[in-house]
């Protein structure tokens, strides 16, 4: 079996997990959680303010897509970039996406400082991250190829020599099938099934 390319694959954690960091009094509890949209996300984060109703704030940041391209960080009333930031820098530190971060404070009565803020959202975030099971997932884009039944035989050969994923299949008179695959080999999957006679490629979104 051929190595995996490295644009073909990223990192995010295999379930939630949980860690805790202390300081003067506070207590940081942080929650880490695979999610794969926003709507995911506000859903958890409603969840956890509504769990700790009786905690100052609650600071999160995500990032989804196979290269982080979406991402979010929100310092929930604590002073701008000494919470959200520190933790979205532990998601690209330790080159994590489709993973969100949710860290609850509850004040002990000392102010920590800007750095303490800093240092106390990073380690909590840190400890989320270091207690989850990190797993690698595949970057792969999706098609639909519909084909005569009389052709099936060509169509099955690529199959087998390309090894796409059959996601869904139809068999009549017309047939398809959703093929998924990973990225880098897209693009060749699209140019061989081209050239089955009457094939039909379609994206699927």
């Amino acid at each position: 079996m051929s190595e995996i390319q490295a644009s073909d694959s990223y990192h995010s954690i295999a379930g939630p997990s949980s860690g805790i960091y202390k300081e003067l009094g506070s207590k940081f509890l942080s929650f880490a959680y695979p999610v794969s949209n926003e709507e995911q996300v506000k859903g958890i984060v409603a969840d956890l303010k509504k769990e700790f109703f009786d905690a100052r704030h609650h600071c999160y940041a995500y990032r989804l897509g196979p290269s982080g391209e979406q991402w979010r960080a929100n310092d929930d009333g604590e002073p701008s970039s000494s919470a959200g930031r520190p933790i979205l820098g532990q998601l690209l530190s330790y080159g994590l996406s489709d993973v969100l971060i949710v860290v609850v404070r509850y004040f002990g009565g000392t102010k920590l400082g800007i750095p303490g803020l800093i240092r106390a959202y990073k380690g909590a975030a840190s400890d989320a991250i270091s207690n989850a099971r990190i797993v690698e997932k595949i970057n792969s884009r999706t098609l639909i190829v519909s084909f005569d039944y009389i052709n099936m035989e060509p169509v099955m050969k690529v199959v087998k020599n390309l090894n796409p994923e059959i996601v869904d299949q139809t068999f009549d008179i017309r047939c398809s099938f959703r093929l998924s695959i990973r990225e880098t080999m897209y693009e060749e999957l699209c140019t061989v099934l081209s050239n089955v006679e009457g094939a039909e490629i379609t994206e699927n979104i």
